[in-house]
């Protein structure tokens, strides 16, 4: 796999299941060089082995889908180029969309009633003057902001007091009727009843008291000013449930909680849990039967602040109030998958991911206790849904970037390959799977990806970020790439990460770089003893978030690597504090708070030990780890005579390696190799040596987790 070869990355989302379980439908959809954006549509993909998946819908991005409950239309998010997602309606037969909302800032997230008539949906709410909503204030002459809370900016939203996610509820259409027309003239005068219609057919937006439009009048079930999610209706259709912060004091702990709202109207009221403490509540569901109520959430100590590579905990509690049980091992099991939500089977289970060893599983649990393990193995499940009995699944695993099958007889049977073309015309390289002791005896699990050929092989040791995160075995294109370019790639999870207990997870608090770094160093000896291709010479050390500080905590300390790579790293605790969206907390509780403590973890407070030469990677508009970082790590390197650069990307935040935009991914992709090449250079990138010269004369002006 190549830089160029991004656009064949087609990203699979959960499956939305027909209610008769004969066929789902997905989102497919990958990063494109001449949108230089990501565009995709809805594909059915049907049980019937006899009959191929096709695309259903042909807008520029369409995601999200979700079937009504009696199976006639189906709902999704499409948005134009350039624009901001909104709910739209089809008829699941097929037809034309219809779109429900035209909201300011988009919709976020949607769900259905459990009757079909009507969706609760959750959208950023514009304070009045702000984000375009006056004309002639452009961003940088609205008001100034008076900010008094720990909670005001999130990374990828950007302040967020302003612009709260809030719940809307509206009535479904009928698809069949006649389509609204615009009045125009003197059908347009308000009070007129021009065209046969009121002029105000389509309603106001309830927020605001504009007009709609002709887009159906959605009702306003929300004002605090913090974020409202995950909604959902209960069986009956009578409540929404939904998760946020509504409690006093909500600024100085990381508690969130479970909150109901009457579809009718009326405030908001906690939905207490007698026997739990504090708690960050993640999803919430009730049970197709109505008597139970499912939710995931973590448990934050005495504190609300003790987050801490805690796993996620599922628990269930009567509908009607008493105490939660907790379903899941909290010490084995982390059932918060990265963006999963809890779905139903039956009329008393539930189906969740969890996090496992590199891996993620589908599990039932029923509200009695019981579970079962549905789909383990080498893949990472990204989301399944019940219809009928039937249960379809999207997964990816070394093999392909996301796919759909259908479990059946207790094996996941293929239903589509939307990765064909990637291994075609790139070519994918199956990692191996190995396991190290470090110096205690601790088995450090992980992969090799090997380049063809007999070698030797430079090598690329690659930290993940989080550090309450792990590499899993699905398909990576960041190890695709440097493998294909001639590297051999070592990704592992050290202690400190995800799916391997709480134990191992919460290891490194207050120890940042210790068992972590023996942890990686380990593996690496490991692997070159193991592998003859590889060349021990010839090492170079990378990562981001996390995995930029470990890297930048290994160079200063270590000195055999050739070269490194450090991107949006957490390098200084303490300017972190008062810069990043999370840093009022995280610091403190991963490498505490004594000035002593935590200097004997901080990468700047050791970068005088540095003299591997260093390419620092960041994004401009990273929250979570700011600029700041990078921007002070880079200049210490220069005073101090490390050969370096700094390669920093305009628009772009701290998910830029990820879901940055097709063309800054390619560029990143690009500069690296460039920096391997003059450090590591390989058969395959040694003539590339003039175009590395452009990347290492100083800072690029265009160019945790």
């Amino acid at each position: 796999m190549k830089p160029e070869h991004l656009p064949l990355l087609n990203s699979v989302s959960a499956p939305a299941v027909l209610p008769d379980g004969t066929r789902a439908v997905v989102s497919v959809v990958r990063p494109d060089f001449g949108a230089d954006s990501y565009v995709g549509q809805l594909w059915s993909v049907p049980r019937d082995p006899e009959k191929l998946p096709r695309r259903v819908t042909r807008g520029f991005r369409d995601t999200a889908p979700a079937f009504s409950p009696d199976g006639r239309v189906l709902a999704f998010l499409r948005a134009a180029p350039g624009g901001k997602p909104q709910l739209h309606v089809v008829e699941a037969a097929g037809g034309e969309p219809q779109a429900l909302t035209d909201r300011k800032m988009g919709v976020s997230s949607f769900a259905w009633s459990p009757d079909s008539t009507r969706i609760v949906f959750a959208s950023r709410e514009p304070d009045e003057g702000r984000y375009g909503t006056l004309d002639g204030v452009a961003s940088d002459a609205e008001d100034a902001r008076l900010i008094s809370d720990y909670k005001y900016r999130m990374n990828g939203v950007g302040y967020t007091r302003d612009k709260p996610q809030q719940l809307f509820l509206l009535d479904v259409p009928e698809l069949g009727g006649e389509p609204w027309v615009k009045p125009v003239g003197r059908g347009a005068r308000p009070g007129s009843n021009g065209n046969g219609k009121d002029n105000s057919a389509g309603g106001h937006s309830g927020a605001s008291g504009e007009d709609s439009g002709g887009f159906p009048e959605a009702r306003r079930l929300t004002t605090a000013a913090t974020d409202h999610t995950g909604a959902t209706f209960s069986s009956d259709g009578s409540a929404i449930y939904f998760v946020a912060a509504l409690h006093e004091g909500a600024d100085q702990d990381l508690v969130t909680g479970i909150y109901r709202v009457m579809a009718g109207g009326g405030a908001p009221a906690l939905v207490p849990v007698p026997n739990l403490g504090a708690q960050t509540v993640f999803d919430v569901r009730e049970s197709a039967d109505g008597r139970w109520l499912f939710f995931t959430s973590q448990d934050l100590g005495s504190t609300g602040q003790d987050f801490v590579a805690k796993n996620t905990v599922l628990h269930v509690m009567p509908a009607g109030g008493g105490d939660a049980t907790a379903l899941s091992d909290a010490e084995n099991m982390d059932v918060e998958a990265p963006g999963s939500t809890i779905g139903l089977r039956g009329g008393d289970s539930a189906l969740v991911l969890n996090t496992a060893q590199g891996t993620v599983e589908l599990l039932e649990f029923s509200a009695t206790g019981d579970h079962a393990l549905l789909v383990h193995g080498d893949r990472v499940v990204d989301g399944a849904e019940d219809g009928a009995g039937t249960v379809f699944v999207s997964y990816s695993d070394a093999a392909t970037a996301g796919d759909v099958g259908v479990l059946e007889d207790g094996q996941l049977r293929l239903l589509s390959d939307f990765s064909a073309a990637l291994r075609s015309e790139a070519g994918i390289i199956e990692p191996q799977e190995v396991t190290f002791p470090a110096p205690d005896g601790y088995p450090v699990h992980g992969w090799l990806v090997l380049p063809p050929g007999k070698g030797p092989h430079p090598v690329l040791l690659n930290i993940h970020g989080g550090p309450f995160a792990q590499y899993t075995t699905a398909f990576f294109d960041e190890a695709q790439v440097y493998a294909a370019a001639g590297y051999a790639v070592l990704m592992c999870n050290p202690r400190g990460s995800a799916g391997y207990g709480q134990a191992h997870g919460r290891s490194i608090k207050e120890r940042m770089g210790t068992v972590d770094l023996q942890d990686v160093l380990a593996f690496l000896d490991g692997s070159l003893e193991k592998f003859s291709s590889l060349d021990a010479g010839a090492l170079g050390i990378m990562g981001g978030s996390y995995g930029g500080y470990l890297t930048a905590w290994t160079i200063s300390q270590d000195h055999r690597f050739r070269a490194a790579i450090v991107e949006r790293g957490f390098l200084d605790p303490v300017s972190f504090t008062g810069s990043s969206d999370i840093g009022w907390f995280f610091g403190g509780e991963y490498v505490g708070s004594a000035a002593e403590q935590v200097a004997a973890q901080s990468p700047m407070a050791t970068v005088a030990g540095v003299r591997t030469p260093t390419l620092v990677i960041h994004s401009e508009d990273d929250l979570r780890c700011p600029v700041e970082q990078g921007q002070r790590y880079f200049t210490a390197l220069k005073r101090q005579g490390v050969d370096s650069a700094f390669l920093v990307f305009p628009g772009e935040d701290h998910e830029l390696s990820r879901s940055g935009t097709p063309h800054h991914r390619r560029q990143r992709f690009e500069h690296i190799l460039a920096w391997w090449a003059k450090y590591l250079p390989t058969d395959s990138n040694r003539a590339g040596s003039v175009h590395n010269s452009s990347v290492h004369n100083g800072p690029v002006q265009n160019g945790p987790a």
